[in-house]
């Protein structure tokens, strides 16, 4: 359960950063670059693993470069998202990709699947709909952000799952794979940065690298915490997801509510109303089954 807690708030603390990006005019990238590298360093600290050292004998290899393009990508998705579309809008459309995961637990891993749950995951998309809709914006780029956040965050639980799954059963294992991960994210970031440096479009900021140190600790446990919680047997991941995933979105709306003043509009609340019931019929299920 202690894992369980940590990653909601880890990720809550990650989704606030983002949400001072713009009010600080960080430069997104250049923070979120510095942010991996921090993680590299964290995870090297915290684990005492040298993240070169048998690299090419751990069968995760091509995993671990995968993670990072992943990862560079995503993330800079989702900050641009948050500071556009705010803060619910995305940490829903975020958490709500939970259907893609549960859906490949149920053939992948033989994860129970009856009625309920299935109705859970279907009541799932128009949450998502409803929390990223605005009424005074209807063109298709508002709802299509939002959209690939959901399929993109989907594909990345889905993916850490088969890892955790066939490749990572030790601590060691996961803390070493997160490490590499992070290191591809940070060499990608870095090469785009020095780039747009050279070429005279970017100047590096001191507030985007001290961004970037603040967000790199709460992120690198945050991945390295969820695989450690996928790994832990405390559910099937069908529900372990779910359950993750909904602690993420009450308590960053509640931030979004509280700290920066977003607007709790009807279709916001109508969404997250949806998100808490499919959500709770998804693990009344996987509970009865």
């Amino acid at each position: 359960m202690l894992l369980l807690i940590l990653v909601i708030l880890l990720n809550t603390v990650i989704f606030s950063i983002f949400k001072l990006f713009s009010r600080f005019c960080i430069d997104s990238l250049q923070a979120i670059t510095v942010n991996y590298w921090v993680c590299v360093l964290t995870g090297t600290m915290f684990s005492g693993i040298n993240p070169v050292q048998n690299l090419s004998s751990t069968g995760w290899l091509i995993y671990a470069l995968l993670l990072g393009v992943l990862l560079i990508g995503l993330f800079n998705l989702l900050s641009y998202s948050t500071n556009k579309e705010g803060m619910m809008a995305t940490t829903i459309a975020n958490k709500l990709s939970l259907v893609i995961p549960v859906f490949f637990s149920y053939y992948l891993y033989s994860d129970s699947m009856d009625v309920l749950k299935m109705l859970g995951i279907i009541l799932a998309l128009p949450a998502v709909y409803l929390s990223s809709y605005k009424k005074e914006r209807l063109q298709m780029s508002s709802l299509l952000l939002p959209f690939i956040i959901f399929l993109g965050s989907g594909f990345m639980d889905t993916f850490l799952k088969y890892v955790q799954h066939h490749h990572l059963s030790t601590e060691q294992s996961q803390a070493h794979f997160s490490i590499v991960g992070f290191g591809v994210a940070a060499s990608i970031g870095s090469m785009i940065v020095v780039y747009k440096s050279v070429v005279g479009k970017h100047k590096i900021e001191l507030r985007s690298v001290i961004a970037g140190v603040l967000l790199g600790v709460p992120n690198y446990f945050s991945i390295f915490l969820l695989i450690r919680l996928l790994d832990s047997g405390m559910m099937q991941s069908s529900a372990i997801i779910p359950v993750n995933n909904i602690g993420i979105v009450l308590v960053t709306t509640i931030v979004a509510i509280s700290l920066f003043k977003e607007k709790a509009t009807g279709y916001k609340v109508a969404g997250i109303g949806l998100s808490l019931l499919s959500i709770l019929m998804i693990i009344l299920g996987e509970q009865n089954g």
